[in-house]
């Protein structure tokens, strides 16, 4: 993935196994009818080493990549890992629902403290 992404936020360091997942047939649809529509916007996505990333461009192609995954390819040159896709042009991504639960987790947290304190 190329490095010409701006930076929106910073989250927890991500997981040792950053192995692609096989993403629905729905979101791999979704990624070619921008790329038929030739749509330009914005992407966002995880970024392994940055947390949120977000790209700007026109889908130009989706790339198998052997060992590595599925690739969106802009008309910048950057590539963005299909299932590390938040939103792709305003429409959810197959990591959409990983998002959304970061918003939430804080609505389960005890505020820092252990559970057996608050007893």
């Amino acid at each position: 993935m190329k490095k010409s992404m701006k930076e929106m936020m910073t989250l927890k360091p991500a997981p040792a196994d950053s192995s692609y997942l096989p993403i629905a047939w729905e979101y791999r649809e979704v990624i070619e009818e921008q790329i038929a529509k030739e749509t330009w916007g914005k992407v966002f996505f995880f970024s392994a080493a940055d947390g949120i990333g977000e790209a700007e461009g026109r889908a130009v192609e989706l790339k198998d990549v052997s060992g590595a995954g599925l690739f969106l390819v802009l008309d910048n040159g950057t590539e963005v890992r299909a299932d590390r896709i938040i939103t792709l042009f305003g429409k959810p991504g197959a990591a959409f629902d990983e998002y959304q639960a970061y918003g939430n987790s804080c609505m389960d947290c005890t505020g820092g403290y252990d559970p057996d304190e608050l007893g």
